[in-house]
């Protein structure tokens, strides 16, 4: 079984920032085993922002860094 991932993203808010868009990642091996899930960095994830919003299922949440490294996610 595969599962559909969609991922979207924002416009940075630096108009003059420049991006590209992350490589795809298949779901499945080509013998239909499930692949591993992918692995992304947080430095990646929040893209030198202290704290993102994160829009799933219709709900908002935030993702953000604390002082001591850790992260966290609220609703």
């Amino acid at each position: 079984m595969t599962r559909s991932h969609n991922l979207t993203r924002q416009a940075p808010a630096d108009p003059c920032a420049q991006e590209s868009a992350p490589a795809a990642l298949p779901d499945a091996s080509p013998d239909g085993r499930e692949a591993a899930a992918p692995v992304l960095s947080s430095s990646e994830v929040l893209r030198g922002h202290k704290a993102i919003a994160i829009t799933h299922n219709g709900a908002q949440y935030r993702l953000q860094t604390t002082r001591q490294g850790k992260l966290i996610l609220t609703k």
